[in-house]
């Protein structure tokens, strides 16, 4: 429950003459306010400051057949899986119509769009050809993968040279101890995920090269944050076709005779699949465990891109001060040339906890400005935005 005296960043940029609008995935709502019947005071357009939402409310909802809100009715999606929907072209489609509409009608007017589609949350869906590009790229197994993460991560600079991988936990099957008979399916499971993943890109590529069309690319700050939480383990041991019989206690069903006869259903409307675990730990290298072991930081921590070409003298660069996804909205804030609020709608505000990134997105070298000394988090002063899924975006005045 968010308390009134913590306004939202889109309430405080609606109250500043900004448009707002969110597209996606919206898990703010308490659950016992989720239904059509309200009370709506913390849905996006309710007390969320958005004056548009279309998107889903709660963790997830099925790629092809999504349960969606236009504000706060719900609503059918415009076609079924069979005619070729897919939820992340749809969220596309509705906030490129919405940013055109903005820069036509109101063309001096800012824009705050916060875009965050269900992809690549589970169930892992989409469509046959996406994945296909990817059979055989991860028939190496997971431990493989994992070492050759880390050498692309160490070719990046994203981790220093010296950096050594975790070990996998005895938990944790090695890919050696996985039934031959068994490593097709699993092996499909990621082929899936990684075509689910670079789906999510293009869509999200689709929405900045909008940005372009228009012209605001360049004035536009884009903040992409490529997950919201590192990979996670649902899974189990061996993968998931529905990941509900897991939440169901009811997991035992899903034999490896079961999984493997259904091998070609994966990432189809027929499933509601998730990896295995081996594959949560080998994309969160190089650390240990996964988003449900925390402690780790392996389910935690995840890249950042911050493109900005009007403003940023950097580029291609990497950051490695400690930044915390509580400092968006002061680097939004100082980024629009707005002071943080003392007082919204007459309630006074608690003081904003995050530190705007502004400064170490200017000098490299710059000491980190947050109190925290628990943990050092990259961002990156890019010149490309084709990194990955959630992304708040803003456009600031000028």
């Amino acid at each position: 429950m968010r308390p009134n005296t913590k306004a939202t960043l889109p309430e405080i940029l609606r109250l500043n003459g900004y448009s707002t609008a969110q597209f996606g995935k919206c898990h703010e709502v308490p659950v016992w306010q989720t239904s059509p019947a309200g009370p709506f005071d913390a849905w996006p357009t309710g007390g969320g400051g958005f004056e548009h939402f279309y998107g889903f409310i709660g963790g997830e909802t099925n790629q092809y057949d999504p349960a969606l809100y236009d504000a706060t009715t719900p609503v059918d999606p415009p076609k079924t899986a069979e005619e070729g929907y897919h939820l992340t072209e749809d969220l596309a489609d509705r906030a490129i119509l919405w940013i055109r509409q903005q820069k036509t009608l109101m063309p001096d007017k800012p824009f705050f769009c916060y875009f965050a589609p269900g992809a690549v949350h589970a169930p892992h869906h989409v469509p046959k050809e996406w994945s296909d590009h990817y059979r055989g790229r991860f028939d190496q197994g997971w431990d493989a993968v994992r070492q050759e993460t880390l050498a692309r991560q160490k070719e990046l600079g994203v981790v220093p040279e010296n950096a050594e991988l975790t070990r996998r936990h005895p938990e944790i099957p090695a890919w050696d101890e996985i039934d031959p008979a068994l490593r097709p399916v699993i092996a499909r499971q990621m082929e899936v995920y990684a075509g689910f993943l670079e789906h999510t890109d293009h869509h999200i590529g689709r929405v900045v090269d909008a940005l372009e069309d228009l012209g605001i690319l360049d004035d536009t700050l884009l903040i992409v944050i490529t997950g919201d939480n590192g990979a996670s383990a649902e899974g189990g041991l061996h993968g998931s076709f529905n990941e509900m019989l897991l939440f169901n206690g009811m997991s035992q069903i899903e034999t490896p005779e079961f999984l493997t006869a259904h091998i070609d259903q994966f990432g189809t409307p027929d499933a509601y699949n998730h990896y295995a675990v081996g594959w949560a730990h080998a994309m969160d290298t190089p650390y240990q465990w996964t988003k449900q072991i925390a402690s780790h930081w392996g389910g935690t921590r995840n890249g950042t891109i911050v493109h900005w070409p009007g403003r940023l003298r950097a580029a291609g660069e990497i950051r490695s001060q400690f930044t915390h996804v509580i400092d968006v909205a002061p680097t939004v804030l100082e980024a629009a040339g707005l002071p943080e609020p003392t007082t919204v709608h007459g309630v006074l505000q608690s003081p904003m906890e995050g530190v705007s990134l502004l400064y170490c997105l200017d000098d490299v070298g710059a000491p980190s400005a947050t109190t925290s000394s628990t943990s050092r988090c990259s961002a990156t002063a890019a010149s490309t935005t084709r990194a990955g899924p959630p992304s708040p975006s803003t456009a600031p005045r000028g």
